[in-house]
Parts: C-alpha cells; structure tokens; sequence
C-alpha cells in the first residue's frame, strides 16, 4: 500500500479534467501515441459530441515506481452524485480551475464535497497557455478559498502537457499539506476536527495495520450484455482473488468473481486486487440490483463483520412522461429504459397510461440535462421515436385525514376538497457572478419567487447564495442567468426539503378535452400568466384545422385563459356563376353544418412539440 496512490480529478465543467488525464496516461505511458484520442475516458460518444463528462471513468498508471489510480469524473450539477461516489474511494482530489474563468459554482460544491471526505486537495491552474489567462487573479482566488500557499498551485496546460509531471509528482507525494481546519472555518463547514501540532492534517491512504477480513467498495457499476454485471470496487482491506465467491453485504446476494483486473484505461485482468487498489470484478450477476453502488464486498469464505459506510440514496427530483410515437413501441421502451438503468442508478420509473398519448413511462431524473442525455441515447442507441411531456418536479399532498401521498405529476392530484395543504420542493442555490451584475441576479431569484440568503466574495466575484422553489427553476432560469449575466454567471444547487405553499392545479383543453399530459402544477399568484402564455404556445403548435378549436386554461371548473385557433374555409360559393344570394346563403348552411359535425367527430392532432412548450421561451 505503500506504493499506491488513489486520486480524482474535480473543476467545473469545461476546465479541462478530461484533457489533463489525456496528459498523463501519455506522460505515464499508459496509453500508446498510437492509440491516444482527445478525451480518451469520454467512451460514449455523446460524452465526445457535447464535449462533457457524464459517466465517472477510472484508470490504473504507472509513475516513478508508484501505482496511481485515477478516476476522471463528471462537472456538471447534474451529475455532481458521479464526483461523491469517487470521492469516497480515493485519498486525494486534483481541484483544476479555469486561468480564464477561476473559480465557478460547481468548483464550490466540489469543494465541499471533498472537504466532507477529508481528502488532501491539490490545487491547478489549467489553460495557462491561452492569451485571455489571468494566471494572478486566479491564483489568489484559490488561496483567499484553500487558505494555501501561492508555491503550492501548479500552474498546467492539459493542452501541450507542461507541467503535468508537477500534478503526479505532487501525488506521489500525497498531495500538498491543505489546512482543512483553517478551510473549514473559511466555508462554513462542519466544526474543525483535532489536528496535529502544526495545525496541519494531512489525508493519508487507509493502512491496513492489523490482517483483517475482506471489505471493498463498490463506487460504480454497469451491465454488460456479453458478461453481465461489472463492478468498479476500492479494496479497503484484504484481498479479492480470480474465482473467488463474493458477498453483497447490503443487497445480502452472493456471487462469483469471474474475473478481476485494472483499466488501462481497457480491461486487463489480473490474478488478484489488494488492499489499496482500485479495479473491476466481472460478476455472474444478471442485474445491478444484486449489487448496489455504495455497496461492501466482502469474500464468502471469510465475512467482513461490518460494512463501509456506503452512499446515500440519490432520489430523482425532476420527472417527465416519455411516451412512444407508435405504442407498437412500448415493449422497446421499457426494456431500452431497464437496460439504462442498470448503469445509471439515479434512474427511477414507473409505468403511466395517458387517454391522448396511450402508454408510456414516468421517469425521474436528476436535472433537464440528465433528462436530455436519457432522451438522446434512448433516440440514438434505441432507435425510438419518443414523445417527452413538459418535466414537472415531485410534490407531498397533505390529506385531511393526516394521510402524506407523494405525486410526480398533476394529473395524480387528489380531489381538491379532500387536501389539507400541497408541499412544494425547494432548493438551496449557489450563484458566482462578476459584482456588477448582481443586481439583475437577485431581480431574476425574486421573479421566480425565491430570496437571497447570503452573499459574500471571493476577489471581484460575488457568491449569492439564494433559496427558491424547484418548479420555477425546472425550465428556463439556467438560459435566463446566462442572459442576465451575458454567460458570466455559474450555478449549483442542492434540494433543500419541502414548505408549503398555495399551489393549484392548471388543466389544459384542446377542443373541450382535457388533455392529462398538459396539466401543471403552480402556484395561484402565477397560473393566470401561466395559462396565458401556454395557450399562446399551443395556438402557434398544433396545426389548424377543417372547424374552429378551442385551447382552454382551467383552475378547477373556472376558464382562466382562451386562445382560438380558426379553421380553414373552403370556398363553397365559387362554383356559382350568378349572383343569387339564396343560393350562396344555403351552400353556406350547409358548409356550417358540415363543420359542426366535424367538430362533434373529428380528431385532433396534436405535435409532440406541443408537449413541451413549456421548456421553450421563444
């Protein structure tokens, strides 16, 4: 163990993780030039398309006669349950920051999340070689926020490689002395633990002093259709060998290591994993269920007494119906959306039926770009044709009789007279904005019913900290704070319990039907606007027809918006040569007639766009 080094890599999105340890699997020689592509640990080709990380991705290197194991992990809020799953299986955190951007919001919440480990952080500043780097300036930002030594930051260009040999020595060496206790008290966090003389504490790789049973965490795990289930695990003690039988603690399933190795960053098998190291188990598991993330392995022979800690449960907060074009394709769907999940364990589902749209899933999801990354594979890797109902959030309905349901859409609201009060879902939201725009940042956080909390800076940027209901942040505040801040702003969220609130039940009618999928839930001093706005929306999507169409807006009974979409007509009276005003007057009748039937039996049909209004501004 002496000779192992477990470490991540954390920033905020688009900072360069990926293109660091590009760096260093060629710098290690991990990689051949040969094989070596940009973004080498992004395999899905989605990851390589948008230019983001979304799943974590280990790798074993070699350097000056160490092992180091390094696991690339993703930037963005959504996906921020990828950074503290790796968290908890390393020792140190490799926190990269932007020279032209410095420190963002989600670089905060890395922070946080690595100073809750007690990880040694190494501070990098990335992009030194672009003109627009302000190397100084951000330079001070890390040290008025790690209260650590300007000679300590490493200043790197993943792009051309300099000073990267610095990083992995630094790791080597188990990172740079980080005062956690002066850090601590610095952000807020939880009281300072005992140090030593120095006032310094360093976070050291686990030792195993005392020949103990077998625990490994398991930080990740996948399906694979040829194999069955793989499981990336951090040996914490003892030793996991090639056919060994192994045992879930917490799911309490046994199994059969078919095979152990390292990733180079490709598999290469190995004939044992020990204490310290960092690897993957192939399993003859047939689901991932029988063998959780945050999970302990132990061996069969000889059990562990006690499991690691594990992960709290990550449950979804935003939910969207996904319904197939053609519901020939509902099979397809539910097995696409099963197969999904066992990679991805924030993914919650459940069956829904919609008398418009027929049969379809309701999922939950973690954040619109984890729902938009879903949808895209689904279309991609899938081949399905999909229909995606406007994303609306969880909501506790307090009965009269004491009795707490919890509903993922409107449409699953109880009767209004049985309902002692609605209890929306909140958040507690981070925004870093340049300080002379922070003004139309806290306009923006009132209009969406929300207040300031706390602001204080770090250098010439402000820290706002605010809380809001998660509903009004659902669609399009993220696009409205970069317009307000001309893209300066960054932002980071966490859900912060539920308050009740007035909260109302909008229904939308096309043509005097009430159309499930379309109901909303918002609060009474905003629905009116709401209606309006959203039947605007419709009349411009859902195409005329041969009679007039009526879109609705209703709280209950009462009507609260109307928009009107006029039908086509015919001209009737061309084939008439005359003049007579009987005959035009009774091809007229009896156009009139014909379209009355029509309204009374013809369908409408409605876009898949028309399910998403609400998401688009414009």
């Amino acid at each position: 163990m002496e000779k192992i080094r477990n470490f991540c890599i954390i920033a905020h999105i688009d900072h360069g993780k990926s293109t660091i340890a590009d760096r260093m699997m060629e710098l290690t020689g991990t990689v051949s030039k040969r094989e070596m592509q940009s973004q080498l640990l992004d395999s899905m080709e989605l990851e390589r398309e948008k230019g983001i990380t979304i799943k974590l991705a280990p790798v074993t290197m070699r350097w000056k006669g160490y092992t180091l194991n390094l696991i690339d992990t993703p930037g963005h809020v959504d996906f921020s349950y990828e950074v503290s799953r790796s968290l908890q299986a390393v020792e140190t955190a490799v926190l990269v920051v932007d020279a032209t951007q410095g420190i963002q919001a989600q670089t905060l919440a890395n922070v946080y999340l690595a100073l809750e480990q007690d990880l040694t952080i190494i501070p990098v500043i990335n992009k030194i070689d672009l003109p627009a780097a302000e190397v100084e300036r951000v330079a001070s930002q890390i040290i008025s926020l790690l209260g650590c030594k300007r000679e300590e930051i490493i200043e790197v260009s993943g792009k051309t490689g300099k000073n990267v040999d610095k990083i992995l020595d630094a790791v080597v060496a188990n990172g740079q002395i980080v005062s956690l206790r002066d850090l601590r008290a610095q952000l807020g966090s939880r009281e300072a633990t005992e140090s030593r003389e120095d006032g310094r504490e360093r976070a050291c790789p686990q030792r195993n002093d005392r020949p103990s049973a077998t625990r490994a965490l398991i930080f990740d795990s996948y399906f694979d259709d040829y194999r069955g289930v793989v499981l990336y695990v951090r040996v914490f003690e003892g030793e996991i060998k090639k056919n060994a039988e192994i045992k879930m603690m917490a799911a309490e399933t046994k199994g059969l290591a078919l095979e152990i190795g390292v990733l180079t960053p490709k598999m290469t098998p190995r004939e044992v994993l020990k204490a310290g190291e960092i690897g993957y188990i192939v399993t003859n598991l047939k689901t991932t269920r029988e063998a959780k993330v945050g999970d302990t392995v132990t061996l069969v022979k000889d059990p562990a007494g006690e499991p690691l800690p594990g992960y709290k449960d990550v449950l979804p907060f935003v939910y969207a119906g996904f319904f197939p074009v053609s519901n020939d394709q509902y099979k397809d769907l539910k097995e696409a959306i099963e197969k999904l999940s066992l990679s991805d364990s924030a993914l919650r589902f459940e069956p829904e039926n919609s008398p418009v749209l027929g049969f379809g899933l309701r999922i939950g999801f973690l954040g619109l770009l984890h729902m938009d990354i879903i949808r895209e594979r689904l279309e991609r890797e899938f081949g399905l044709d999909l229909i995606v109902t406007n994303p609306s959030t969880n909501y506790e309905v307090v009965m009269a009789n004491g009795e707490i349901k919890e509903i993922k859409s409107a449409a699953d609201l109880p009767d209004v007279s049985e309902i002692a009060e609605i209890r929306e879902p909140w958040v507690k939201g981070e925004i870093i904005v340049p300080k002379e725009m922070i003004g139309g940042v806290l306009n923006l956080i009132n209009e969406k019913r929300g207040h300031q909390t706390n602001l204080s800076y770090i250098e010439e940027r402000a820290v706002i900290d605010f809380e809001a209901p998660m509903a009004n942040l659902l669609t399009d505040f993220y696009d409205q704070l970069k317009s307000v801040t001309s893209g300066y702003a960054s932002f980071n969220y966490e859900l912060n319990g539920y308050k009740a609130e007035d909260l109302v039940r909008v229904d939308f009618l096309v043509g005097g039907h009430k159309i499930d999928a379309l109901s909303i839930m918002c609060h009474k001093t905003e629905a009116e606007a709401i209606g309006r706005e959203t039947t605007k929306k419709l009349k411009e999507v859902i195409p005329r027809q041969n009679w007039e169409v009526a879109l609705q807006a209703a709280i209950g009974a009462r009507i609260i918006a109307r928009e009107t979409i006029g039908a086509y007509r015919k001209d009737v009276t061309v084939k008439i040569h005359t003049g007579d005003r009987d005959r035009k007057a009774k091809l007229l009748q009896k156009q009139k007639r014909g379209k009355a039937r029509m309204k009374r039996f013809g369908k409408i049909d409605i876009p898949s766009e028309a399910f998403t209004v609400m998401l688009k501004r414009d």
